[in-house]
């Protein structure tokens, strides 16, 4: 039997002030909800610039608590005006130099239901991640929304297979990717990586990348944001390499059965056989 939910995720380009981020992101959602979607994403660290280019201690700024920072109760109150599912996309302070590049989702009631706090932080030239975050310290959490079961995995992580399987077996139907990823370094992973983990873990990935040139370097972020289903099949076009968008489809969650049916990737795991990849 079909069980089809529409899911959001928008892809864009750094206005070059917060607070006129935050009111675009703020419009994606109304044209989400009047496209009937269900659940957003949006990309990472949403509201401000790639700061990560530099390593500079005025973006600390950027960061606020969650849930009870003032951008969690902006869009919790969006979210509960349009009955949709939000996965928000944050610099998390948890307390004085204490910061996690962090996934806050809400559900379509406005009820903050937990975070996602990004495991794997790289330290490479554009990327200078490890001088803004400290790495995640709370799992892998799947969270049981209006729209489905979802799950958070956050840019660099998909890198790491272990995480995506970690969401798999909690129960994760749909996972979001939101991203930060520019032309030279990874776009030749880009359309590879979220598919193959979407196969392997049998379960719908939305990937989220933003687009252009920010004034902070020179990594030219390429969009082609995607949703893609168990089958490594994109499901719709994939967006624009240039343009803000917003991507709206229809993902029949009902698939998910018929796939793991066929493959039982979950039934002949061997984890008896997997103690020495945990090793150092």
């Amino acid at each position: 039997m079909s069980r089809v939910i529409r899911a959001a995720i928008f892809q864009t380009a750094w206005t070059g002030d917060k607070e006129s981020m935050i009111q675009v992101h703020e419009q994606a959602v109304r044209d989400a909800a009047a496209q009937g979607a269900d659940v957003l994403c949006f990309q990472e660290l949403f509201y401000g610039p790639y700061f990560c280019q530099v390593q500079d201690p005025a973006f600390y700024e950027y960061a606020e608590q969650i849930p009870d920072g003032p951008i969690v109760k902006r869009f919790q109150a969006l979210a509960k005006e349009h009955g949709i599912v939000l996965v928000l996309p944050m610099y998390e302070e948890e307390q004085p130099g204490v910061l996690y590049n962090t996934a806050a989702v809400i559900d379509a009631d406005g009820s903050y239901l937990g975070k996602y706090r990004k495991h794997h932080i790289p330290q490479v030239k554009g990327f200078w991640e490890k001088f803004y975050f400290r790495p995640g310290n709370a799992g892998w959490p799947v969270f049981d929304t209006k729209a489905g079961r979802i799950g958070v995995y956050i840019c660099y992580d998909r890198h790491f297979p272990e995480g995506w399987r970690a969401l798999g077996l909690a129960g994760a139907e749909i996972v979001f990717n939101p991203s930060a990823t520019s032309r030279g370094l990874s776009a030749y992973l880009w359309q590879l990586e979220q598919p193959a983990a979407a196969v392997a873990n049998e379960y719908f990935v939305g990937a989220i990348n933003r687009v252009g040139v920010e004034e902070l370097g020179d990594n030219d972020f390429y969009g082609t944001s995607y949703f893609v289903d168990p089958e490594a099949q994109f499901v719709g076009e994939v967006a624009s390499d240039k343009e803000s968008e917003l991507v709206v489809r229809d993902l029949d969650l009902a698939k998910l059965r018929e796939v793991r049916d066929r493959w039982q990737f979950y039934r002949d795991r061997r984890t008896d056989a997997y103690g020495p990849l945990t090793a150092p």
